[in-house]
């Protein structure tokens, strides 16, 4: 068979129809999802990723120690005012209890001896953080443990200014002395416990003391039988040591809070900011310098958001510097493929003005008819392969019935069968097969493998369609009855611009891009194509597609 062939190849051959190649083993996109799939997804939770967990936790755990160092020592505060109060009150119930035995009188009379009471107050040994201070039952003032030790409050005063030297007032230790607003706010208040507890019983409460402190106090009415005859009132003043010292212990956790907050900010401009900035100036390269590859940075091992971005971003560059190839091998063969009629026309156009003789002129004539027919079909071609990328991306793949389908196809084929034309039959084997995709495109397919086949079938020929099943897979052959394909040009008859014409059958018949189109197709769904011979002569072309779920 191979010797009854003329075998036209391209100057260029392309290399449109072979698979690309994917490093890193990925597997191939999944086809597109319907458009109300893409809607309910829209509408579902964010999926909390590596990347997107570790901004969270970075930036949570300087704020959790922070809050829980506060927590804690706030705990701390509270138990120990709340110790220092209870150690008053148990202090001051003994010394009631002592008073109560040696400093009254029950006859005739209730009464407190003042002297005595005070005398207990000197004898007993205070720490100078604490103030006990006797009352009698009208409020008045009878016993006072700093005026009984003899106790002077005391400053260091600020150093004199030089002269001419100016003195901050916010500096000058002399606004630390108590004003007289604030020692009347402060005896006030410790008026108002004395009358609660002569009223209500023991009060404790925290308050303001006269040197502007923070202090808290605890007062016991004096009882004797029924009759409250006095109030006894310590305070402790070393509530602010004690502030201080939680503050002081709540610096280690501010700094560790800070040390955090830094560290997972410089992690995340490592991790996150500065690979995102070299993907961003690799892109810059490439527009400023157009070029056709980009060199990105070696990110892919990450197995993070930023290597699947990088990973992406190099298939994408690899394939659009596959397609930019693509699109020059089409447009060299384009100019190849045309400039040949366009030869042909005006070569004879020009001979056409020599020629007198009324046959030849025809002939002439002939031609010019033949090249222009030619170059529209060619254009056609064209055209539509270079369509098919965006209509491909423009449907939205659906459940195709293949047996309606190719039914519908053979059912136009046989209506405009004309004399001398090879018949289409289909044999189905009756079992439905359904595929997801385009309608349009496969059934361009379908068209572009017929028409393929009758092109090469003879007169008494026919092309026979075949619907089969196997494994979840779709399997729809085209058999012709025609010379066969060469063994070395099984693979090539799928390049653009390819055609193979027994010798005597007329030339320019056809483009050469059905059965490269058709490919594309075919791989855009997910499928396969590929030509053999039969046993008994003519080519058998085998389409495979996924069967629908």
């Amino acid at each position: 068979m191979a010797s009854a062939i003329d075998t036209a190849r391209p100057e260029r051959p392309s290399q449109e129809g072979a698979p690309s190649k994917r490093p890193w083993g990925r597997s191939a996109p999944a086809p597109d999802r319907d458009a109300e799939d893409e809607v309910d997804h829209a509408w579902r939770w964010p999926r909390f990723s590596r990347l997107a967990r570790l901004i969270i936790t970075l930036n949570l755990l300087g704020l959790l120690i922070l809050v829980s160092g506060a927590l804690v020592l706030n705990e701390l505060r509270r138990g120990l005012v709340n110790a220092r109060l209870e150690s008053l009150s148990l202090q001051g119930e003994t010394i009631v209890k002592v008073m109560d035995q040696a400093a009254t009188l029950g006859e005739p009379f209730p009464q407190l001896q003042a002297d005595r009471a005070a005398r207990i107050i000197e004898v007993l040994h205070f720490p100078s953080t604490q103030r006990v201070r006797l009352f009698d039952a009208q409020g008045n003032l009878l016993a006072d443990s700093w005026a009984v030790a003899d106790r002077v409050d005391w400053r260091i005063l600020p150093p004199p200014p030089k002269p001419g030297q100016f003195r901050w007032p916010f500096l000058n230790n002399d606004n630390d002395a108590p004003k007289p607003a604030m020692i009347a706010k402060a005896r006030r208040q410790l008026g108002e416990e004395v009358a609660r507890a002569m009223g209500e019983g023991p009060v404790k409460n925290r308050r303001v003391a006269e040197s502007g402190k923070q202090v808290v106090s605890v007062s016991i009415p004096i009882q004797h039988v029924a009759e409250v005859l006095g109030v006894l009132t310590l305070e402790a003043s070393d509530v602010d040591a004690i502030i201080a010292r939680e503050r002081a212990a709540l610096v280690p956790f501010i700094l560790i809070a800070v040390g955090v907050t830094l560290l997972s900010s410089l992690l995340l401009s490592i991790l996150v900011a500065q690979p995102m900035l070299r993907l961003a100036q690799a892109a810059d390269r490439v527009r400023l310098s157009r070029a056709r590859s980009i060199s990105l940075p070696d990110l892919s091992r990450r197995e993070d958001e930023i290597g699947d971005l990088s990973r992406s971003l190099e298939d994408m560059t690899d394939t659009l510097s596959q397609r930019m190839d693509a699109i020059e091998r089409f447009a060299a063969d384009v100019a190849h493929e045309i400039r040949n009629p366009l030869t042909s026309i005006r070569s004879a156009v020009e001979t056409l003005e020599l020629v007198k003789d009324p046959k030849a002129r025809e002939r002439l004539m002939g031609i010019l008819k033949q090249d222009v027919s030619r170059l529209d079909r060619l254009i056609g071609d064209i055209s539509n392969a270079s369509r098919l990328d965006a209509e491909l991306s423009r449907e939205q793949p659906r459940r195709i019935d293949l047996n309606r389908l190719i039914g519908d196809i053979v059912a136009v084929y046989d209506a405009s069968l004309k004399a001398g034309g090879a018949p289409v039959r289909l044999v189905q084997t009756g079992e439905p097969l359904t595929v997801s995709g385009r309608e349009g495109p496969l059934g361009q397919v379908f068209r572009n493998l017929i028409d393929n086949a009758r092109s090469f079938s003879p007169p008494d020929g026919e092309v026979l369609i075949t619907l089969d099943r196997t494994k979840g897979e779709a399997i729809i052959k085209v058999e012709d009855s025609g010379p066969g394909i060469p063994p070395e040009n099984l693979e090539t008859v799928f390049e653009r611009f390819y055609t193979s014409r027994p010798k005597g059958q007329a030339f320019g018949g056809n483009s050469g891009l059905g059965l490269s189109i058709a490919r594309q197709i075919v791989e855009a769904h997910g499928g396969r194509v590929r030509a053999e011979n039969r046993a008994g002569g003519g080519a058998l072309f085998t389409v495979v597609l996924p069967e629908a779920d």
